[in-house]
């Protein structure tokens, strides 16, 4: 009896043990060891990021697939949900959208997918999402330089500069900016001696539409203590180019390093080569040391320094009545700037003025990313990305193979002129009373804004013009009177115009020319290993520092590069040449598209090789890819099958 009732407590206690019976086989199914990490699975585990994550997990023997999701609520309530995904065939996750700041409130989950079951959801992976430290300055050559300069933020797309003593504030994508509103029509150092500024770093809010519950993502860090930028007295003479600033600085020298991001331009003095003083200067950059081949134009700036904006250059005066004006105030608000010209008399394109770019959302197609080579139509990729708002106008500068390739800058003298009297006459047929368009024999050297007598005494009268073609003038309001051809028609007065007092041809070649690169591509690896995780072929959550094979859809991570607003990452047999192959889950274009810095590779057993790009939206519409990375070699094994006695 005694040890019949032994055995039924050994029963029931073994009932109850952890790991044994259906119940331990269920608990055995949860996933295990959830957390995120932005490179490799094997990192230290870590609860605070600055960009979103990717995420890796024990894998569960038996799973046929996992679902995984984030929420802002540990209880996973329904409108909690940011992002969910059901089709995850390994132990890896890399969510492409742009997750909130948070404290302490988000929280990531993943259960297995049996052929007949599912498990229970493994235990919340709590983490932050905490927005970048505000930029610092940084050093500039020239301690008086008229710029503002600071550190990059990494993942930032864009700053936001606080100028308080305006008050104004300044978008730009790149690090640094001039100091022009100080320095134009103003010389005075009360004027320029001391610039207080603060900063803080700005991020796209990218592909909203994936958030699941329509939570908000704010787009700016925090704001940065006031900084002090002084600048002594402006200095005449010569111009002289000193160099160009962004991330790195560079004299102009091969040994200079390429700029990651749209550099700044630095010069002192203000005299043409002929002696003539001036008080507003533009810069120019070409690919040739002739000056010939011109990509960018500068806007007008007043200041010893120039940096692109993407949001418009200064609104200067456009008569001459008004430049008392400019001289006794900041510039308080953005363009449109007046109509520029060349000293030859050739209109001026600035590019700070030019439409905003057109961002890239979909696998582009071009020469480089033919996988037959023959030249073939590929496939019409799909809109992969979304995004929103005015991205201004294209003021960044295409990669370059630096040191063989550059570009090479100059800086010209500007004046503001102001048109004398110019006469035409009126053509046939003349034009009648109330009309609003008089022909003329030649509109040659006419602007808009123009003022005008048309007519002789009995019928004269004055006009304003509002656009000019080659025998038209167009005006401001209907003619009190009939005009008939032959009768005189004189510029009286007109707007400003802000003319350059050199050619860059000139002053290229007489030796005022300075050469920088631009490069910028993400890192695929660390000390020789790849920047990848997923399962191994034994069933095991690996990283690339302990193995460079992979069983299934392996996660590849890149670093950010600066510059860079989206990523294309393509997949190729070879590595030379590289043929990208078609991605499955993206209507079979050649790649695929992300804002995050990591991707799930659909990837077949055998070698592959695979490259990542950023695409830089500050770049012209059509253009915006920057340098391919090098490729990187990945290898995707076989599953090991063992069969197990009795099952």
């Amino acid at each position: 009896m005694r040890a019949a009732r032994l055995i039924a407590v050994c029963l029931a206690l073994l009932a109850i043990v952890p790991g044994s019976g259906a119940a331990s086989v269920a608990r055995a199914a949860v996933p295990t060891g959830l957390h995120a990490f932005l490179l490799r699975a094997d990192e230290p585990v870590v609860h605070s990021f600055s960009r979103t994550p990717a995420f890796a997990w024990n894998p569960v023997r038996g799973a046929i697939r996992y679902q995984f999701q984030l929420s802002t609520s540990s209880a996973f309530r329904e409108n909690g949900i940011v992002y969910s995904a059901t089709g995850l065939t390994t132990p890896v996750a890399a969510p492409a959208t742009t997750l909130p700041w948070t404290n302490g409130n988000l929280y990531a989950r993943v259960r297995a997918i049996f052929a007949k079951s599912g498990s229970a959801w493994s235990a919340p992976f709590s983490f932050d999402m905490s927005p970048p430290a505000a930029p610092a300055p940084l050093p500039l050559p020239a301690a008086d330089s008229g710029m503002l300069r600071w550190t990059p933020v990494e993942g930032a797309d864009a700053y936001e500069v606080w100028l308080i003593d305006i008050p104004k504030k300044e978008v730009v994508f790149t690090n640094v900016l001039d100091e022009r509103e100080f320095y134009t029509f103003h010389r005075d150092a009360q004027w320029t001696g001391t610039v207080r500024w603060r900063i803080r770093a700005l991020r796209i809010d990218s592909n909203p539409q994936d958030r699941a519950n329509g939570l908000p993502a704010v787009g700016y860090g925090p704001w940065s203590p006031v900084y002090l930028s002084t600048n002594s007295a402006y200095t005449g003479g010569p111009i002289t180019l000193l160099g160009t600033v962004s991330d790195v600085t560079s004299n102009g020298s091969p040994s200079s390093d390429a700029h990651q991001l749209m550099p700044g331009f630095l010069f002192t003095g203000d005299q043409a080569m002929d002696g003539t003083s001036a008080e507003l200067f533009r810069v120019y950059v070409s690919t040739d040391a002739q000056c010939l081949n011109t990509v960018f134009v500068g806007a007008v700036v007043g200041g010893p320094a120039y940096a692109p904006r993407p949001y418009g250059p200064l609104p200067l005066p456009d008569s001459p009545a008004t430049i008392p004006a400019a001289r006794s105030a900041f510039f308080s608000n953005d363009g449109p700037e007046p109509q520029g010209y060349m000293f030859d008399g050739s209109k001026v394109s600035t590019t700070e003025s030019m439409s905003a770019a057109t961002p890239t959302t979909s696998v582009p197609s071009d020469a480089d990313t033919n996988s037959s080579g023959s030249g073939a139509a590929q496939p019409t990729a799909p809109a992969q990305l979304t995004l929103t708002g005015d991205l201004g106008a294209p003021v960044d500068l295409w990669d370059t193979d630096w040191p063989n390739g550059g570009y090479y800058w100059t800086v010209v003298p500007v004046e503001a002129f102001s048109p004398g009297e110019l006469t035409t006459s009126v053509s046939v047929p003349g034009s009648p009373v109330n009309a609003t368009t008089i022909p003329v024999s030649s509109a040659f050297d006419y602007e808009s804004g123009d003022t005008v007598l048309i007519g002789t005494t009995g019928n004269q009268e004055a006009a304003t013009v509002t656009t000019v073609t080659a025998t038209t003038l167009t005006l401001a309001s209907a003619l009190k009177f009939a005009h008939g051809p032959g009768e005189p028609v004189v510029r009286t007065g007109g707007n400003l115009q802000y003319r350059d007092l050199e050619l860059p041809q000139d002053v290229c070649t007489a030796g005022r020319v300075l050469r920088f690169g631009k490069d910028s591509e993400p890192s695929l690896t660390s000390a020789g290993d790849l920047f990848a995780s997923g399962l191994s072929s034994n069933g095991r959550l690996v990283a690339a520092h302990s193995t460079s094979r992979f069983y299934g859809n392996p996660l590849v991570s890149w670093t950010p590069a600066f510059g860079a607003y989206a990523y294309e990452v393509q997949w190729s047999k070879t590595r030379y040449p590289f043929k990208p192959e078609p991605d499955p889950q993206n209507a079979n274009a050649l790649g695929t598209l992300t804002f995050g810095t990591s991707v799930v590779l659909p990837l077949s057993p055998g070698t592959w090789y695979y490259r990542v790009r950023g695409f830089d939206f500050s770049l012209r519409s059509g253009s915006q890819q920057m340098t391919w990375s090098d490729p990187a070699k990945i290898v995707v094994a076989k599953p090991k099958f063992k069969i197990v006695p009795g099952k």
